[in-house]
């Protein structure tokens, strides 16, 4: 990275082009010409902190991010020795200059890798350096250091630690069952009748249900993280599905008039992944029943989707409290489960994650009878080779 700089304020970074490898800048590019493109960036449009320091270990550049991260004016920090203007500590109270020595070390060096260290006072702060030499052993001419906050690692750690938690919770209360039933039968078989082997026999494969469940929605959520959820598309008909989810809850003991349907045909042919579609519907009807009131009705009706494209969209909705107003947007956020305790709040993210991956969209808010309405849209996706 080539640095040009006439005053502290009007510092600019050259921007390297396509084709240049490390230490390289400022080098003709092998590859087609990409046309005219602007050679400069202000060290202030850049989101992390950056220091650049030159061959005499001074400072040459210190943009405002990296005064915002280490509350020093960047005024304090230019023409100043590195190590007083970026005074660092390695978790072990190490001088962090000292022990890596940028500029006396091993000429073969070309930075150092992002990691923790401390700022005065102790604030952490995600630090990373690279060496800019002229060729590869050369003395370093230019020292580039990164500066990072701390403060969306610690929000994924919360999240990971929040979800091994509450996988943990929700592992162990089955997981006791099946033991405690397995054990007992194991030891007292000839004690029991066949009515009370058949209970705890049943007891136990609903337990293995809920730790299978459990597990297929951790694995959705690591899919839909990493941008690897694979969907089998086929024609569904919305409908019918519809149906066949209300068949299933009368069938599990819910009354028939508690349910109203409502269909709009003719409706388009979409093509999706039918078993995400029975995901995406069964935990909308389940949280409905289980957390609404009165009647639950599902519509469904066509809808343009994105960009004009056709789809169909399926609104279910219920008659009970609704959401709070002031926590609609975090439904669809991990770990959200409303003021009814109970589940791993992980239904409604996987949701999401699987109609965005169809390319179509969720909203919630309140139906007409006050309570909570979800209202999702599928468009077509007829594969390309009908088209």
């Amino acid at each position: 990275m080539a640095v040009g700089m006439s005053r502290p304020r009007e510092t600019h970074v050259a921007v390297a082009r396509a084709g240049e490898g490390p230490g390289t800048a400022g080098e003709p590019a092998e590859g087609p010409d990409l046309g005219p493109v602007d050679a400069t960036v202000d060290p202030d449009d850049l989101p992390d902190g950056l220091v650049i320091a030159d061959e005499t270990g001074r400072v040459i550049c210190f943009n405002s991010a990296a005064a915002r991260i280490t509350a020093v004016p960047r005024t304090a920090a230019l023409g100043r020795p590195l190590e007083h203007a970026l005074p660092l500590e390695d978790l072990k109270g190490r001088r962090w200059w000292a022990l890596t020595d940028p500029y006396g070390g091993l000429a073969t060096r070309v930075g150092q890798p992002e990691r923790n260290l401390l700022l005065p006072g102790g604030r952490e702060v995600l630090v990373s350096a690279r060496y800019v030499r002229e060729h590869p052993t050369g003395p370093v001419r230019r020292l580039v250091v990164s500066l990072r906050g701390t403060e969306a690692r610690r929000r994924s750690e919360r999240s990971h630690a929040e979800l091994i938690a509450i996988v943990a919770h929700e592992l162990r209360s089955p997981l006791t069952s099946v033991k405690g039933f397995t054990a007992t039968l194991l030891a007292k078989w000839e004690r029991f009748t066949d009515d009370q082997k058949r209970l705890m026999l049943e007891t136990v494969d609903a337990d293995a249900g809920r730790v299978t469940r459990l597990i297929a929605e951790l694995l959705d959520i690591s899919r839909i993280d990493s941008g690897r959820l694979e969907l089998r598309r086929q024609p569904v008909d919305l409908s019918a599905a519809v149906e066949r989810h209300i068949q299933a809850l009368t069938a599990n003991g819910q009354t028939p008039d508690r349910f109203l349907v409502r269909t709009c045909q003719p409706l388009p042919a979409v093509w999706a992944d039918p078993d995400k579609v029975d995901q995406v519907l069964g935990n909308l009807l389940e949280n409905a029943v289980r957390h609404g009131e009165g009647t639950v009705t599902i519509e469904v009706a066509p809808a343009p989707a994105k960009s004009d494209e056709k789809g169909t969209a399926v609104t279910v909705s219920d008659e009970g409290p609704g959401i709070p107003e002031e926590s609609m947007s975090r439904v669809f956020t991990r770990f959200w489960r409303g003021s009814k305790r109970g589940g791993t709040g992980l239904g409604l993210y996987i949701v999401k994650g699987i109609v965005e991956a169809h390319g179509g969209t969720i909203t919630v808010g309140r139906g007409p009878g006050g309570g909570a309405e979800f209202r999702f849209i599928l468009p077509v996706s007829t594969p390309a080779y009908l088209v």
